[in-house]
């Protein structure tokens, strides 16, 4: 009986950490744009450091249109670097490892505007979901429980990742929230004294002048 528990407790646990790959892997998913007839549209993902990104996309042209209307595209990175730059396509993929955090956007835009209504499909992926497992089971020659645990060991990795990321960004934040406290706290202070100091001088000015008036 102890024997048994002890096997479905390894299994509920082996159980979770696959939902946990599950999740992680819900970042790559299939994106839907419709362009407008003049104009930009544009996605955005805010990533870490030292995170690989793949991306798939296809124009679709709503009102059936043959040949397929051509777009242009363009990917940049949080500090304005372009990490992608496509024109006069109906399809084309981007992948990279990012080297900054923050918002990585990805913009797209019809190279003849009034020519119809487009629709772009986005496969965005990212982290873990991002990764070629078949490649990597072919190349160390693994499969079933050993690939999984290869996941689930990339998933534990993507979290720790995460944490220390989102720990770094409340630190930045904390330390910017200080920041403005203190010269708030200045700002104030400053204020109070120039209050003070023009209270002083009102009070001068006005008891020379009842002094002058002969009024006190």
């Amino acid at each position: 009986m102890m024997g048994d528990s002890g096997n479905v407790r390894q299994l509920m646990y082996f159980a979770v950490l696959l939902m946990v790959v599950c999740l992680l892997q819900k970042k790559g998913e299939a994106i839907w744009l419709s362009l407008p007839a003049s104009g930009t549209k544009c996605v955005s993902e805010e990533l870490h450091n030292n995170v690989v990104v793949l991306a798939d996309y296809v124009v679709i042209s709503d009102d059936h249109v043959h040949p397929t209307p051509t777009i242009s595209a363009r990917v940049t990175s949080p500090y304005g670097n372009t990490l992608h730059h496509k024109e006069n396509i109906t399809h084309s993929q981007f992948a990279f490892t990012t080297t900054e955090a923050g918002s990585y956007l990805a913009c797209f835009w019809a190279d003849n505007p009034g020519g119809g209504s487009l629709s772009v499909n986005i496969d965005w992926k990212t982290g873990i979901a991002a990764k070629d497992w078949e490649s990597v089971a072919r190349k160390e020659k693994i499969e079933g429980v050993e690939l999984e645990l290869r996941k689930l060991e990339g998933a534990v990795e993507a979290i720790h990742e995460n944490l220390i990321y989102l720990k770094n960004r409340e630190s930045e934040m904390r330390a910017v929230s200080e920041t403005t406290n203190a010269r708030v706290a200045w700002f104030s202070i400053m204020s109070l004294g120039v209050c003070i100091v023009a209270s002083v001088l009102q009070i001068l000015y006005l008891k020379q002048y009842f002094q002058k008036k002969k009024l006190i």
